[in-house]
């Protein structure tokens, strides 16, 4: 059996770390330092916080198309070293519309470089491995998702220092960078998307070898090959779950200080909802390895759907009549319950539906794929943080979670009835 475990793939996935943690360094701790530090409204947090999951989107279709036609790896450093550079762009930051701006001008590179390095990661892995690695490759999400809410929390709870996050989280970013520029990728085969005009060549072909090797028509520049048409409706689906998870993980710890009363709460969730992610990669391994798609996708949501519903539902219940001298104890199993669930539940859903996006593409659109899967979620998670923030601003934040409950059911709902049998119909072979 081919190796999955290479130098290069140990590498793509330590940087991959290294990038995730410096993102969940920053991301449940954005809404308090706007409120506490700008005096930001519900809305307005959500609204800034919103703009970077936007702009990701948008740089998602470009960079697949960008991943595909030029050198990977060269993609990938020049999109990891502007990522890094902007968390120094919160430190300059002196008013919310300073901050407004940075921070959704980071999603630009932060698009890019999850892009880029997922594909630079398939291409890593043997073909006979690839369902198995997308999976573990997860892990190194996961592990910065356990570890990286808990220790900035603590960070702060310390230090009360946001500008020390900050620093912290350039050089953990840099840091990935680095190990990044250390990848050998083999010597990628000339792509038939970019641009070749005969002037350009005869004039500075000379000067620019590698322009002679590439090939183009201006026909060929169409929509899959900035999204991957074959795989529209698995990104549909995406786009429900990313909504959920961008309302509870943005707003989960100042859910949690100013509805559930917990302080102190979040990073044991975070840390709770990871081990459930880790745990469902490593039980799942064997069967994306056995080419287990739609299983692991169904069991999933399923898991998802009762974890939302457990932490939407317990602090009801626990403040009812019948349960009131509990209320704390049902309001905590119902808040570190649901982390662990939702955990498994996205663990075994995100490998199984970025495989099966990758299953509808053939070989030279791996990086549109990737960002259709990445633009879809991006897409979701946007939409959540914005009306997340909008609902609790005008009604109340606990109707912004009944919100997450009926749109994760829309798309297990979704799943079942239609993007089960679509992937089947649109599968390629190896």
């Amino acid at each position: 059996m081919d190796r999955l475990w290479n130098r290069n793939y140990i590498k793509v996935m330590t940087a991959n770390f290294a990038l995730f943690f410096a993102f969940y360094l920053l991301t449940p701790l954005l809404p308090l330092y706007l409120y506490e530090t700008f005096g930001a409204t519900k809305d307005v947090i959500g609204l800034v916080l919103s703009g970077y999951t936007i702009l990701a989107l948008l740089f998602r279709p470009f960079s697949g198309f960008i991943v595909d036609s030029f050198p990977r790896k060269t993609v990938l450093l020049i999109s990891f070293s502007a990522f890094a550079i902007f968390f120094a762009g919160y430190l300059a930051a002196s008013s919310l519309l300073l901050f407004t701006i940075v921070r959704t001008l980071h999603g630009g590179p932060f698009g890019a470089v999850t892009v880029a390095n997922s594909t630079v990661a398939i291409d890593v892995l043997p073909s006979s491995r690839r369902n198995e690695g997308i999976g573990y490759y997860g892990l190194s999400n996961n592990l910065a998702m356990a570890i990286s809410p808990t220790f900035a929390i603590f960070v702060y709870s310390e230090t009360h220092n946001f500008q020390l996050l900050f620093w912290l989280a350039f050089a953990i970013a840099t840091f990935g960078l680095l190990v990044d520029s250390t990848v050998t990728l083999h010597k990628p085969h000339p792509s038939s998307f970019i641009p070749h005009f005969s002037l350009f060549r005869s004039t500075f072909g000379r000067f620019v070898p590698w322009s002679k090797t590439f090939h183009f028509s201006l026909s060929k520049l169409s929509l899959d090959r900035f999204f991957l048409k074959s795989g529209w409706l698995i990104g549909v689906n995406m786009v429900f779950f990313g909504f959920c998870f961008g309302v509870l993980s943005n707003y989960l710890a100042i859910y949690g200080k100013q509805v559930l009363h917990m302080t102190g709460g979040t990073g044991a969730w975070f840390m709770l909802c990871s081990i459930g992610l880790i745990l469902s990669r490593l039980q799942g391994g064997k069967a994306l390895r056995e080419g287990k798609l739609t299983q692991n996708a169904a069991e999933g949501m399923v898991i998802s759907l009762i974890g939302y519903t457990l932490f939407i539902l317990m602090p009801t219940i626990g403040g009812s009549k019948f349960f009131t001298f509990h209320f704390s104890l049902f309001t905590s199993i119902g808040y570190y319950g649901s982390a662990l669930l939702i955990g498994l539940g996205n663990g075994h859903l995100w490998p199984a539906f970025q495989n099966m996006m990758i299953s509808v593409a053939r070989h030279n659109e791996r990086g549109t794929a990737n960002s259709t899967i990445l633009v879809s979620w991006d897409l979701g998670m946007g939409l959540g943080i914005l009306v997340g923030g909008v609902l609790a601003e005008l009604i109340r934040y606990s109707f912004a979670f009944w919100t997450v409950a009926i749109i994760n059911l829309a798309g297990v709902t979704l799943y079942f009835v239609r993007t089960r049998q679509f992937y089947f119909t649109h599968l390629l072979s190896e």
